[in-house]
């Protein structure tokens, strides 16, 4: 009850929508741009912070199969990719406000890798099985939806959809050949790894990829269709996005359910695979959730579920529900503390900010809060009108 009364408190303290520009959001094939001027920002200290944008651009290798290697390869000594990549080319940015883009920089329209922001996608994913009815509870055990015994020990037993959705239910298996251990492994002891102590589950994060994609594979049961399809017909569509996107897994997460063969997404980059897509999309998404759900005319997204969906976790205050937050200002502290975003490996955000009607996207960006922070910098600095 206390969990339901603080999202209520959470959902009465956003502001209310001001009437007319605030409402705006863009048709399908033509998105409206607006004078930062006008938009209430700064002019030259807009371009200040575009420029800043693209001079701490992150310098990840073109070759992505190779930095992931490099990268992961260097922390996890079994690493190995296990689904698709695509090379990197340069930043790209948007910023949006009331509804409007007001900057822009790169090229926002490529597909490209997103990394782990394809957590908050899949979050959405599970928030439509909740509106659905497909899932009572976000404190339902996984062990009475899923039938394959990844769920049966009595460790994994009592994990609900809440621990696997704020990352702390310590799930332990191997799914896709994959060990839950092998993801950003602890301590130097490679012995000692799959022996490690376990915690129970809600009362521990852990960032795991592995865990991540179990959870895709759960939600694959309960929906018994391919969770790209869910986004796309309930989601994306309906905010006008591109069919460029796509949501992959790997070469080995295909599975069969009812007679049909369909792939088990990636929540994230870290083995390859996972949400690519452009920064328009992105930001057509992040507009989404700064409207609480609500598109236009019609409430895409229950908006009890938009603010489940950044409203702090017990085990970690900063994170919600495959969400970042702004908790107590520690990450942004120019930012509102109501302010939350996704991010992913190589400098990809999605910044959505209540308090200033602002959606901000950064596609290889090596200094977020430093970014952020001289975005709104420039919405401060805006002369009164």
């Amino acid at each position: 009850m206390r969990f339901v009364a603080s999202v209520l408190a959470l959902i009465l303290a956003l502001p209310a929508a001001s009437a007319g520009a605030a409402e705006y959001v863009p048709s399908r094939h033509h998105w409206e741009h607006r004078d930062p001027a006008a938009a209430g920002f700064d002019p030259q200290r807009l371009a200040a912070a575009v420029a800043y944008a693209q001079a701490h651009a992150d310098l990840q290798p073109g070759d992505m199969r190779q930095a992931l290697v490099d990268y992961f390869g260097a922390r996890e000594p079994d690493y190995s990719v296990h689904g698709p990549t695509k090379p990197r080319v340069g930043a790209a940015g948007l910023i949006v406000r009331h509804g409007y883009i007001v900057a822009q920089w790169g090229d926002v329209a490529r597909t490209d890798m997103t990394f782990s922001v394809a957590k908050s996608y899949l979050s959405t994913v599970a928030g439509l099985a909740l509106a659905d009815g497909l899932i009572g509870s976000l404190d339902d055990r996984l062990a009475d939806y899923v039938d394959d015994g990844s769920y049966a020990s009595p460790h994994n037993a009592p994990i609900t959809w809440r621990h696997m959705l704020t990352q702390t239910s310590d799930w332990q298996g191997t799914l896709w050949g994959i060990p839950d251990w092998a993801d950003r492994p602890e301590g130097t002891d490679r012995a000692q790894w799959p022996r490690r102590a376990l915690h129970a589950p809600g009362t521990h994060f852990k960032y795991n990829d592995v865990r991540i994609n179990a959870l895709a594979y759960a939600l694959l049961q309960v929906w018994r269709k391919p969770l790209p399809q869910v986004l796309k017909e309930r989601v994306m569509d309906p905010i006008g996005a591109s069919n460029a996107w796509r949501w992959t897994g790997y070469a080995d997460s295909w599975v069969e359910l009812d007679g049909l063969r369909m792939q088990s997404v990636s929540g994230g980059g870290h083995f390859g695979g996972g949400m690519f897509i452009s920064a328009l999309d992105h930001a057509r998404y992040g507009l989404l959730f700064l409207r609480r759900g609500r598109w236009g005319e019609r409430q895409v997204l229950p908006a009890e579920w938009v603010a489940q969906a950044h409203a702090p976790s017990a085990a970690k205050d900063d994170y919600g529900l495959l969400w970042w937050l702004n908790t107590g200002r520690k990450a942004v502290p120019q930012a509102p503390e109501s302010a939350y975003w996704a991010a992913g490996f190589g400098g990809h955000y999605i910044y959505i900010d209540e308090v200033h009607d602002l959606v901000v996207v950064l596609r290889w960006d090596n200094d977020f809060p430093g970014t952020i922070a001289r975005i709104l910098g420039a919405l401060e600095a805006a002369p009164a009108r």
